[in-house]
């Protein structure tokens, strides 16, 4: 069979290539004449498939995204073909967790804040939303959790929108939706944004569209500017550039894009295809992934909020993303989100450096022995 898959997704050659013909292209540049004679497509959040792209899709019996959202992929229309969907949820959610722990960080050392003392808002509380929350109790930090679909469900413990928007820091974790009750597109808009005061931050790390980037600008240049950290941006891969100075952190949506997030969403992918065309996996996640860079650190005494901020950037140093990121826009390369997000350098997650045991919250990410061993 023959297998088409956006080239910025990692392991496909080895975990397809044994039993199918895998081609390899952009995943912002798929166009219909590409899948003409593809059995299965394995696409990003980059790639929309609708009706337009699969016009010549004759031979197309399986579409996967190696994502946690499906906001790019028409189902209906999957459906109504017969074709068989499959996606990747809570693949990339603790790279989330640790892009956000480390921007957490950095914001306290900004403002000098201890964030044991702040109050943070999930706004989603899905997959990726409580691995956030849960990273921001070993901090500390008292969390609410803001999810109204769940809340209209009957689900208990959350707070709502407006009582979310006065926390110290608003974390965003939605997918993208246009209509009905629960439409997420500009959830944060100008009537919002008047009403925030100044000391507080906000962190989008799901989708550009999810705020209102134009009205957040003119926020921005005035006398009480937030405090922002922006991983998505409306309008992608275009962006509103005059923003960015007015950002703390500013990233090209690279959030989750650790190894071993790109890993199980790809992995995800192959076991659903393995069991749609009946082949035995002959593969497991464990296989694919290196060595990291650092195994071990021993901790004699629990780390202070200093001290935890250099732990973390020992893994992922967040300012490193952000120095790339405004380094490309002032290149004036038109090009230059998609080529950060296609050259994006291995990143390891916190899970994958081991740390002596009962000095740092399990909630943070790293490994200890127990949890090591709770793994087996």
């Amino acid at each position: 069979m023959r297998v088409l898959a956006d080239e910025n997704m990692p392991f496909v050659q080895e975990l397809f290539g044994e039993w199918a013909e895998v081609i390899t292209r952009p995943g912002r540049q798929l166009q219909a004449a590409d899948l003409h004679d593809i059995d299965a497509l394995l696409v990003r959040s980059v790639t929309h498939v609708n009706e337009a792209l699969l016009s010549d899709a004759r031979r197309l019996s399986f579409v996967g995204t190696a994502t946690i959202g499906c906001d790019h992929i028409d189902t209906h229309l999957l459906q109504q073909r017969g074709i068989v969907f499959a996606s990747a949820p809570g693949c990339n959610k603790v790279a989330v967790g640790d892009y956000v722990l480390a921007a957490l960080l950095r914001i306290a050392t900004h403002k000098n804040w201890q964030l044991k003392d702040k109050t943070l808002a999930v706004v989603g509380a899905g997959n990726t939303g409580s691995e956030v929350a849960r990273r921001a109790e070993g901090l500390g930090m008292r969390v609410w959790r803001c999810d109204p679909p769940r809340a209209d469900a009957g689900a208990s413990g959350l707070v709502d929108y407006a009582q979310a928007l006065t926390a110290d820091v608003i974390s965003f974790h939605v997918p993208i939706t246009h209509e009905g009750p629960y439409a997420t597109h500009h959830l944060l808009n100008a009537q919002h944004i008047a009403r925030l005061n100044e000391h507080q931050v906000l962190i989008n790390a799901c989708r550009g569209d999810a705020w209102d980037n134009q009205t957040l600008l003119a926020r921005q240049q005035g006398e009480k500017p937030l405090t922002l950290v922006m991983d998505v941006w409306e309008h992608e891969p275009r962006l509103l550039a005059e923003l960015v100075p007015h950002v703390l952190i500013a990233t090209p949506h690279i959030a989750g894009y650790s190894l071993e997030g790109k890993a199980r969403g790809t992995f995800a992918l192959y076991r659903a295809l393995c069991q749609h065309i009946g082949q035995p996996e002959r593969h497991s996640l464990s296989d694919l992934l290196p060595p990291p860079g650092v195994r071990a650190v021993s901790l004699q005494a629990a780390p202070e909020q200093h001290r935890l901020e250099q732990l973390v950037r020992l893994v992922y140093d967040i300012e490193l993303d952000d120095r790339r990121f405004r380094r490309g826009l002032a290149s004036g390369h038109a090009g230059f989100f998609d080529q950060l997000r296609k050259e994006y350098a291995e990143r390891r997650e916190l899970g994958s450096l081991l740390l002596s045991d009962g000095w740092v919250d399990a909630r943070l990410g790293f490994k200890t022995l127990a949890s090591a061993a709770d793994n087996h």
